[in-house]
């Protein structure tokens, strides 16, 4: 989740201050993990846990060729925007970074740190660029309609929950606030089970144990739950006993899957699952659209913001019924499906064959004229340009690491009327939009929180073709 920084515990040259070294720092603004940003003697200090506006006490923690970071050792004027964090985990398991700031005031940080990383890597007049509020949400908790937790023991009990801020100490987690109650009953729940059962959890030192995590994902508006135990070896004693104790405890689970990673990775999925009870998949529903979901499957993990980012694309794309669309990275087809009803035809590439596979049944299902292939799309739109097919509109809604640089060369050939690009990372964002300003104007910018409390923002950007190109 965060973007790490490596520890260097010596003195680099250009940093002139020391460790353990304390000073009053005034914050600035909010970095992009969540914490504040000052400077002292000119010197960049990142410090974990305060606000924009507020003036501290900072002691050194660590230090890096370019900057430093601290914590807090006294606050000496607070936010006004401070609040006290609800959730006893706040702080300790790094899930959350900003549940200590008034929420409105998080979505107008969150714009901060877009316009923050636009005036880092972009040319752009940024008092011409239009930067909309954020789109927040009602009630911005209980919204993740996954969850991913790390299995371990601790004083003899089975426990669940993350592994600290830069750490490798699980915290155990027994009741989550930003996970939708169904997730976290179940979680609680077959962690217990695995408890009565004796089920041992993996210990990665001692290379002893069976269980790694327990994955949990809810179809929000279906109610139904699927259940995924990750265990290091293919033997599970007594999974039949365990799989029926989960369902006989819990009547929304409505599917049990045993997935096998073996050997010391940071990955959670192994490359093989076994159904152990009930669905290969659960139904969620998305506005009018349905899908299967496998536990591979990528779907967007807060649904009720999900329904507001797609129409912002739809508002984007402004389509007329007469428009070809292709969708690049489209996963299991959710964006290109969801415009598809105003535009004349879809046609999607994604490099995961499943999803693929899982794009053009959710089509099928549906009856969109919709055409999913597995590749890259700086394949296959020179392909289909030089066949006669021409996409008056592109989306692409990339990984945290941006589009590929070969994608964008391929969008100043093609020339697409609009392009839309959905950005869950402002940084490579940024670069991207500089990439391709010859070409293309940026009319607007929406940013959407789709992980309150978290420094996350994704972002939808309307981009059109500029005249003479």
């Amino acid at each position: 989740m965060n973007n790490k920084r490596t520890h260097q515990p010596k003195q680099q040259s250009g940093i002139t201050m020391e460790m353990g070294q304390t000073f009053p720092l005034t914050i600035k603004r909010l970095g992009i993990n969540g914490e504040g940003v000052g400077y002292f003697k000119k010197q960049v200090v990142f410090v974990y846990g305060a606000l924009p506006g507020e003036e501290v006490v900072a002691k050194v923690t660590k230090l890096h060729a370019k900057f430093a970071e601290a914590e807090i050792k006294k606050i000496r004027k607070a936010s006004p925007h401070r609040v006290k964090a609800p959730c006893p985990y706040f702080g300790k398991c790094g899930g959350c970074q900003l549940q200590h700031l008034d929420y409105q005031q998080q979505l107008k940080e969150k714009r901060d740190i877009l316009i923050q990383a636009l005036e880092r890597h972009t040319k752009f007049d940024l008092s011409k660029l239009e930067i909309r509020p954020t789109i927040g949400m009602d009630n911005p908790w209980e919204y993740r309609n996954k969850s991913q937790f790390q299995v371990g023991k601790q004083n003899g009990k089975v426990v669940a929950g993350l592994y600290g801020l830069n750490t490798h100490q699980l915290v155990a987690i027994d009741h989550c606030m930003v996970q939708t109650p169904a997730t976290d009953r179940a979680t609680q729940g077959v962690k217990q089970i695995l408890q009565d059962f004796k089920v041992e959890p993996y210990d990665e030192r001692k290379r002893q144990g069976l269980v790694k995590n327990i994955v949990t994902r809810a179809g929000i508006e279906t109610g139904e739950v699927q259940v995924v135990i990750v265990t290091e070896k293919e033997a599970f004693p007594r999974k039949d006993l365990i799989a029926d104790e989960i369902m006989k405890r819990h009547p929304d689970v409505k599917s049990i899957v045993q997935n096998i990673n073996p050997g010391k990775n940071s990955m959670i999925f192994g490359d093989k699952s076994v159904k152990l009870k009930g669905k290969d998949t659960i139904d969620e529903k998305l506005g009018a659209l349905s899908f299967g979901l496998s536990p591979r499957a990528f779907f967007q993990l807060n649904p009720e913001q999900t329904n507001k980012l797609y129409n912002e694309v739809k508002n984007a794309a402004a389509l007329t019924g007469k428009e070809k669309i292709a969708d690049a990275y489209c996963g299991v087809g959710t964006i290109g499906l969801w415009l598809a009803d105003g535009a004349k035809e879809i046609r999607g590439m994604d490099v995961i064959e499943a999803s693929i596979q899982d794009a053009n049944k959710n089509a099928k299902n549906h009856n969109i004229n919709a055409t999913y292939v597995t590749g890259t799309a700086e394949h296959w739109l020179p392909k289909w340009t030089k066949e006669g097919w021409k996409p008056d509109v592109v989306v692409v809604d990339p990984p945290r690491t941006g589009c590929d640089r070969t994608l964008l060369d391929t969008i100043k050939k093609v020339k697409p009327k609009k392009f839309i690009y959905v950005s869950c990372n402002p940084s490579t964002l940024a670069k991207d939009l500089e990439y391709l300003a010859k070409e293309y104007k940026v009319e607007y910018m929406q940013p959407v929180d789709m992980f309150p409390q978290t420094a996350h923002v994704e972002c939808v950007v309307q981009l059109v073709l500029e005249e003479g190109n």
